[in-house]
């Protein structure tokens, strides 16, 4: 929650992002009118100056998994995403009798629609608006732990009127460093269903071999359905729940995309970069992420080992090997896309510029040059902590402990006031803590568990002592770690679900080796966030101030500025299109026979039977492409993306639903820290290969005539 409130504590700037390149922008829909010309003139044939209207289509069938984006394709709530954001639903949902991870799921009837993994929920956008006045009230003369209060109290406060709505998720993120605060309000739907995933051989054909690559031949789609209860309000899952009915859906286009098509994409960006500071970016470039990319390495490989040979603990660690595996890859190909374009660099340059003009003008040099310095100051001390905060991380594998921490702390926060309680641990969190801590029943082996704890505890004793948790070292002293596991409680999901209700006096009192460890380690770590309450404090009074400088510089230069993504509602634009590469001409459009020619029937190449028998025998009926003269796959385009972005629909100049954005690729990775028109590329997954797909492959009858499409 923090790093929401503060914008990321070592956030600085580059000289103009936003609007320097035509393709670039993750814009808030409140700035769709100021760009409204140049989106009409790269082919948008809507309105653009209302576009960004989130009570009009297309923006009121755009939705949020919490993680992922996806979006409404009927009137009776059925969701479009990614297969690799439903990927925690089959895992859950699976065993080895009933492998949906491999083989895919189908629900025949509304009947046969499956819960969706613990903590699944769908949130439809509502409302986005301006609360900087009342979120920075009060803060402006306080500094420190007293400035953090003050921020945190005025975002519950604002997030608790917000919730009175019943029903509703809101939140409050910072924007440009802290200068602008939104906040968000969506709807949230608490029953969610899985209804459709293709096999993993056309949900995650080519897997981790072609992660990040052009060409790409994936189906990276599946269909999640919201409930509600009879009268319309959100409900948990019960069986007399219906399907929820949105203020509007995404029509399917008749026509695909071609290249130099126009396109946009709406969704909820995770985390990019792009403000942070060359100093900043000499240290995530070459200091953090290489110590983060090995250790992913290790971590992947590691599980590969334990779960080797035995098909049910595949299946728990799968979701788990998936996420480390792309991460891993992600930063490997920042740390390949930063050397290609010269970013440190670039961003020492550029940041050069925007200090000049500061200090040009003596007015400005005495307004704004305090909180650079000062912020400068900060960032070093704050790139001095990272490595070992990462090390120290490295305890955070063991899953049990984990719990036990998650459950010491919801103690403590209980006992208190609920609007005095962190983040994370109010009322209103009381569901997500719970579903987190079930979830653990279908994705742990107490022994792999243990095998993961042991590797992440000795990764964290290579740091000096005078950097590691005392608390924690003295109780681990003289200890083995397989009387943890046979000792504690916490395995059984019904015990482990106890704990929710028990007071701060029954988590001392009791003899779980796990709890002691988390009862020991506490005040430790309340202190160490006591200090980083206090730093962030301070970072976000100079961070705010300097961002206050630089749109002031963006505005003398004619720019509009779009702020870092934060996981709130973004709209991006561009256009359909390939690439050269060094030898190599990428185009737009992968096809079919793409398919015929990656297939060897084993392993991450295993296309089911059926769909390679279709291409055989090009039965593509009324979804060939007429430029292709075949079935299109997956398509290339230059929106501007990020994680987060999985799963959001992809509509043409008419708002018009076309495809779904999965990827980009490996040496455009870095675009988090600066987008490059000539290597920034996002992958989507062609909607007539999807409509194919469920026709042909796997006869998802239902759905298609239920999204306005007649099956052949």
């Amino acid at each position: 929650m923090k790093k929401f409130l503060l914008a990321g504590a070592s956030a600085l700037i580059i000289a103009v992002p936003g609007a320097a390149v035509a393709d670039e922008g993750m814009w808030l829909p409140s700035q769709t009118g100021a760009i409204a010309d140049e989106m009409k003139a790269a082919g948008l044939e809507l309105d653009a100056a209302t576009l960004g209207d989130l009570q009009r289509p297309p923006l009121t069938a755009i939705a949020s998994l919490g993680g992922c984006s996806a979006a409404f394709l009927s009137p009776q709530g059925l969701v479009a995403t990614n297969h690799h954001c439903v990927a925690g639903s089959l895992q859950y949902n699976s065993s080895p009798e009933a492998d949906y991870l491999t083989d895919g799921f189908l629900a025949a009837t509304l009947g046969d629609e499956l819960p969706a993994a613990p903590g699944s929920r769908v949130y439809v956008i509502e409302d986005l608006r301006d609360v900087s006045a009342a979120m920075l009230e009060g803060a402006d003369k306080l500094e420190g732990r007293a400035r953090y209060d003050r921020l945190q109290a005025n975002r519950t406060a604002l997030i608790e009127a917000c919730e009175r709505q019943a029903n509703r998720r809101c939140d409050v993120r910072a924007y440009f460093g802290g200068q602008q605060y939104w906040l968000q309000q969506q709807l949230e739907i608490k029953d969610v269903r899985l209804v459709y995933a293709p096999a993993a051989g056309v949900g995650n054909f080519g897997g981790e071999k072609d992660n990040w690559m052009w060409p790409r031949h994936t189906g990276d789609f599946a269909f999640y359905r919201a409930y509600v209860a009879p009268d319309g309000s959100s409900a948990a899952y019960a069986e007399e729940n219906v399907p929820f009915k949105p203020k509007a859906w995404l029509p399917i286009a008749k026509d695909g995309v071609k290249e130099g098509d126009f396109i946009m994409v709406a969704g909820f960006p995770g985390t990019t970069e792009r403000l942070r500071s060359a100093e900043e970016a000499r240290f995530y470039y070459e200091e953090l992420y290489p110590y983060q990319q090995q250790m992913l390495a290790e971590y992947g490989d590691l599980i590969d080992a334990l779960t080797a040979g035995d098909q049910a603990a595949t299946i728990a660690y799968a979701a788990t090997l998936q996420g480390v595996e792309n991460y891993e890859k992600k930063i490997a190909g920042q740390l390949a896309g930063a050397d290609a374009i010269s970013l440190i660099e670039k961003k020492a340059a550029e940041e050069a510029a925007f200090r000049s003009w500061i200090a040009a003008d003596p007015a400005r040099a005495a307004q704004y040059g305090p909180a650079l310095a000062e912020l400068d100051r900060l960032i070093a001390a704050n790139n001095a902590e990272a490595l070992a905060d990462a090390k120290r991380g490295m305890l955070g594998r063991g899953q049990l402990y984990g719990a036990a921490r998650q459950l010491y702390r919801w103690a403590n926060e209980q006992a208190k006031p609920d609007k005095d309680r962190e983040p994370g641990y109010q009322e209103r969190d009381r569901a997500f803590r719970a579903q987190a801590l079930q979830r653990i029943e279908r994705r742990f082996v107490p022994a792999i568990d243990q095998a993961l704890w042991e590797d992440g505890i000795a990764e964290y004793r290579t740091l000096p002592a005078d950097q590691r948790n005392e608390s924690f070292d003295a109780f681990m002293e003289g200890r083995d770690l397989a009387p943890f596991y046979a000792e504690t409680q916490l395995g059984d999901t019904a015990k482990r679900m106890e704990w929710m209700d028990k007071s701060v006096a029954d988590f001392r009192a009791s003899d779980d080796p796990f709890i002691q460890l988390a009862v020991a380690t506490y005040d430790e770590a309340m202190a160490n966030e006591a200090e980083e309450k206090a730093r962030s404090g301070d970072v976000q009074k100079g961070r705010s101030k300097v961002m206050e400088a630089r749109l002031a510089y963006a505005a003398s230069q004619g720019k509009t500025m779009y702020p870092d993504a934060n996981g709130s509602l973004r709209f991006t634009y561009g256009k359909v299109t390939g690439k050269a590469v060094d030898g190599q001409i990428w185009t737009p459009f992968t096809t079919a026979e793409g398919i015929l020619a990656k297939h060897t029937g084993r392993g991450e190449f295993d296309a089911p039977d059926k769909m390679i028998e279709l291409i055989k025998a090009k039965e593509y009926g009324d979804y060939v492409a007429p430029e292709l003269g075949t079935l299109p796959v997956d398509f290339l385009s230059t929106v501007d993306i990020t994680n987060g972005n999985s799963g959001s629909s992809t509509l043409n100049a008419r708002g018009e639903f076309v495809g779904l954005a999965f990827d980009g690729t490996i040496e455009g990775v870095v675009s988090d820290w600066m987008y490059n028109p000539a290597i920034n590329r996002t992958i989507h997954v062609d909607s007539r290969f999807m409509l194919w797909t469920m026709d042909k492959v796997d006869e998802a009858d239902r759905l298609l005539k239920e999204m306005g499409v007649t099956p052949e």
